[in-house]
């Protein structure tokens, strides 16, 4: 097993900011989760922007420290790809969470119980797969969590176009039909960010493997 670590020395500061990176898109995703628990009235939107806006610090700090930084622990490319695909996390799900709290009315009694789950596992798995970057290069771990998380997504695709075929064929007002496929999409496209994170740490670990 190849330690990335070792390229660097003591120099752990990539592997530090981009694992705070991917703790901050649990917090938004654990945000959302908790919000579903919430009453409507005491919803808000500030825990997504505060992880946002400290991803995006993070996302920040990363780019600064690649530009005074000669020796990397990976390609720079890999590192600007994988900050990217982590911030675009919280950025994502906070804009789910802004059409939800303006749609709430229409959309009550509407369960995203199933789908909760789900992202709540796939946050959990992305932390895990980031963590590995610093441990060292255990292609056959890595592959195991990526494939975990390539799972989480189809099966939210699944959940989705089932979701997708009960509004179409259901007895519901048309401004309730677009607010809800709105939010189902965008959704989608929060699962497609975590798996996208997990493709991208599996293809580097499998350059150093």
């Amino acid at each position: 097993m190849f330690s990335l670590q070792k390229l660097l020395g003591k120099d752990d500061k990539f592997f530090r900011l981009m694992e705070e990176s991917a703790e901050e898109c649990r917090i938004s995703v654990q945000s959302l989760i908790t919000l579903f628990n919430t009453p409507e009235e005491k919803r808000s939107l500030d825990a997504f922007v505060d992880a946002r806006r400290k991803d995006k610090r993070i996302t920040k700090e990363i780019t600064e420290h690649l530009l005074k930084t000669f020796v990397t622990p990976l390609e720079r490319e890999d590192i600007e790809s994988l900050s990217e695909a982590l911030y675009k996390i919280p950025k994502t799900v906070e804009k789910f969470t802004e059409r939800l709290l303006i749609a709430s009315k229409h959309v009550q009694g509407v369960s995203f119980n199933e789908q909760m789950e789900m992202l709540g596992k796939a946050a959990d798995t992305l932390v895990l797969l980031v963590k590995e970057l610093r441990k060292g290069v255990n292609l056959e771990k890595v592959k195991v969590q990526n494939d975990q998380l390539q799972f989480i997504e189809g099966q939210a695709d699944k959940l989705m176009l089932e979701s997708l075929r009960e509004l179409y064929n259901g007895d519901h007002n048309t401004l309730k039909v677009i607010m809800l496929k709105d939010l189902y999409e965008i959704l989608e496209k929060v699962f497609d960010r975590c798996r996208d994170v997990g493709n991208i740490v599996f293809h580097i670990v499998l350059k150093h493997s």
